[in-house]
């Protein structure tokens, strides 16, 4: 406070006094922790209250908006829900599929020029306005406010098939205290007679069998229901039940399991990688993954399989980014937290690829070792009776087949090619390459649990790390499903203002019974469904109406004095160009791709056929492909929706009361009524701008601008969201202690 304005205090009461002191003296209280939320609410006159308001709704008591412990808790969290599932067994197949080596170029250009100038957008507008994704858009621009629905419809839409790959894994770990592990090898039938190898496990392979029949049991098609799994049932129970607990306090409570799930996965990936290099065959995978194919660069389908997964690795457009970001001080670098979050959820992938082509590379050795012997059998029931005995090198020996070794069965086959040539292939003997075997990608579930689960039956100590792996998993699911939730619902909660408690036990209720749909015998086709079409193209246009919302709707330039007004210095002028054309028209390019390739590409799945013991394509029936429809119609439509609302003024801009909120410092500065408005739209439940009593007597020290503002007022320097106030001009306080 000023010397001089000791003068003014001396006739004021001490109420009054100390009203003034805290608006002046102690308004960065607020900015520390953000533990209040003050609204300050302006008559026609320039009187106004300020008031307190709970998230409930009651403008008598406090709000209290929860904040992180510490920083590190909160890049924890972010590096929880951006760091999944994707990144273990998504990333190394794109990585293998699309020139080894050479796709980490376009990757890390595309994480340049889309991913990181998002990621910071996201950071600064929940930061910055301190709400969800609902008040977030409908704040920067009412008619655009449908964006934040569409969010949130889209989490919902994951959130309920990305708990039941959680709950596959609960399976999976719960089996694995087990010497030998359970999919160790194919189970026997017995009869009275006889005893023999179940039929669907012998054509396939153990894990294989396990997967489908014994951990899915799943049926033929989409179309044969088959009824509830009820192993899968109580796991997905598990599941849900684990994440509502940790939810149930909001950040409070989940964001202390992030300590544990968001650094567990580091551990067990680091001790995979070394145990996996001391195992032979490692570095053939490794080797095999690294090797750049630089042809394919020019590929533009490996852009567009790159640039998807920038999109999605680090959670754009979910919500979960930017409600977490919205419990974060006003002043913090979000800057900073964006670069380190993108760059750390690449290390990620890389070091995941590693650990999987490593293990791959072992299992890869072994089963090139079983196919050497099996074809070497092969070969000596050949001699004489099609293949000549004078074509075997003479130091082969064929009564220790397992002893023949790789590189004696390859110049076997390469003297015998030579010799046969047109009559090779009828002699049924195979090439037995490593490189064919790593050639084999797999992705998603068949990696996770068919391909590694398989490579770990043959790691000393095979039980230990299947519970470390599965454990792993569990984490990585869970990490991400908070972020997930969490972009549902704080939303809601800023929105409808109900009680979070309430709120996170309804919400996983109702996932929980509409997920019993995943865990039928079918369900894993409709897991297929929903992760193919249930959030690519709604999250694509989610996004690139955001870029657009800030660049064009809301304004760069007012973006960049808001940015140099929370950081303290002004962004790199690279963002400005990124935010205002790069970025937006990149991603209009990877949305028309994306929806070229969804039409073009009629919609089918992957069927387990029992009979034949293999995967077949089928094509979803007309009921399944007007679902596929509906659920992308379902997450977008809020959009046009509010849009239309808005736009024919169905619903009032002004009357809403989350697009006619202000911020400043962690408060919150309610926009007055505009000139034959009705005052009954207060943001303060049932109190008009007009009934609320001054706490001060004259004006009050924020007014609306064109109200009550004339030739002897100045524009308040934090003003700058949008709504813009002024504050009275008085000469014995200055800018600074305001």
């Amino acid at each position: 406070m000023p010397k001089n304005s000791k003068a003014v205090k001396r006739e004021l009461d001490d109420d009054v006094t100390e009203s003034v002191k805290d608006l002046l003296s102690n308004e960065d209280a607020c900015d520390d922790s953000f533990k209040k939320s003050s609204l300050i609410v302006n008559n026609h006159e320039g009187e106004g209250k300020e008031c307190d308001v709970e998230e409930g709704g009651s403008d008598a008591e406090e709000e209290e908006r929860p904040a992180w412990n510490s920083k590190l808790q909160y890049i924890l969290a972010q590096v929880g829900f951006s760091v999944g599932l994707g990144n273990v067994w998504r990333f190394p197949y794109l990585c293998q599929k699309n020139g080894g080596g050479a796709y980490l170029v376009p990757y890390l250009i595309l994480l340049v020029l889309i991913g990181i100038p998002l990621f910071f957008l996201e950071l600064a507008v929940g930061q910055r306005i301190r709400r969800g994704s609902i008040g977030v858009w409908n704040y920067i621009s009412p008619r655009l406010g449908g964006i934040g629905f569409a969010s949130c419809v889209v989490c919902f839409f994951v959130a309920l098939y990305y708990n039941v790959i959680i709950s596959w894994s609960l399976f999976y770990f719960s089996q694995s205290f087990q010497q030998p592990l359970p999919w160790h090898e194919c189970p026997l039938i017995k009869n009275k007679t006889s005893t023999y190898v179940v039929p669907e496990c012998e054509k396939s392979s153990a894990t294989t069998y396990y997967w489908y029949r014994q951990a899915l049991d799943i049926s033929s098609s989409i179309s044969e229901g088959g009824g509830l799994n009820w192993k899968m049932t109580v796991c997905l129970l598990v599941a849900w039940s684990i994440v509502c607990l940790a939810m149930i306090k909001g950040i409070q409570s989940s964001g202390k399991v992030m300590y544990f799930s968001s650094l567990f996965p580091y551990v067990v990936l680091m001790c995979f990688l070394v145990r996996a290099l001391l195992l032979k065959g490692s570095l053939d995978g490794i080797r095999h993954m690294f090797t750049p194919k630089l042809e394919m660069m020019l590929e533009a389908k490996v852009w567009r399989e790159a640039a998807t997964q920038v999109f999605f690795a680090l959670g754009l457009g979910f919500g979960g980014v930017i409600a977490f970001s919205s419990y974060n001080k006003r002043d913090n670098n979000c800057h900073f937290d964006a670069v380190l979050v993108s760059f750390i959820n690449f290390f990620t992938s890389v070091l995941a690829t590693l650990v999987v082509f490593a293990v791959l590379g072992f299992k890869a050795n072994i089963m090139n070792s079983k196919c050497v012997a099996l074809n070497t059998k092969r070969i000596e029931l050949l001699l004489g009776n099609g293949i000549d005995a004078h074509l075997i090198p003479k130091h082969i020996n064929f009564t220790q087949v397992s002893q023949v070794s790789v590189e004696d069965y390859h110049k076997m086959i390469e003297v015998i090619k030579g010799v046969k040539e047109g009559d090779f292939s009828q002699l049924g003997l195979d090439a037995c390459s490593i490189e064919d075997e790593l050639n084999k990608a797999v992705q998603g579930t068949g990696l996770a649990f068919i391909a590694f689960t398989e490579a770990m039956t043959h790691f000393p100590a095979s039980p230990f790390w299947s519970v470390m792996f599965f454990l792993m998993l569990i984490n990585l699911g869970l990490g991400s499903m908070f972020g997930t939730i969490e972009g549902i619902l704080t939303p809601l909660i800023d929105t409808f203002k109900v009680r979070k408690e309430f709120l996170t036990v309804g919400c996983c209720l109702l996932a929980f019974s509409i997920g019993l749909l995943f865990v039928q015998r079918s369900g894993n086709y409709f897991v297929a469904m929903f992760d193919d079409y249930s959030a690519t193209l709604p999250l694509l246009i989610v996004v690139v109406l955001e870029n657009v919302a800030v660049a064009w709707v809301y304004g760069i330039d007012k973006f960049f004095e808001d940015l140099k007004d929370m950081l303290g210095f002004t962004p790199y002028r690279f963002y400005y160009y990124m935010w205002k054309y790069i970025t937006p028209i990149l991603l209009l390019v990877l949305l028309c791709a994306s929806f070229i390739q969804l039409t073009m590409t009629p919609p089918s799945y992957s069927a387990w056929i029992q009979e034949e013991a293999k995967e077949l394509t089928l094509h979803f029936p007309v009921w399944g492909i007007v679902v596929c429809i509906s659920l992308v119609v379902m997450a977008i439509m809020p959009v046009p929706v509010v849009f239309g609302l808005r736009y024919f003024n169905i619903i009032d801009d002004s009357t809403n009361g989350l697009s006619t909120v202000s911020y400043k410092k962690g408060r919150i500065i309610k926009e007055t009524a505009r000139p034959g408005e009705d005052d009954d739209t207060s943001l303060i439940q049932g109190k008009s701008p007009s009934e609320a009593p001054s706490p001060m007597p004259g004006n009050s020290i924020y007014r609306k601008q064109g109200s009550s503002g004339g030739p002897d007022v100045d524009t308040a320097p934090n003003g700058r969201y949008g709504i813009g106030y002024l504050m009275a001009d008085m000469p014995d306080m200055p800018e600074s202690d305001l």
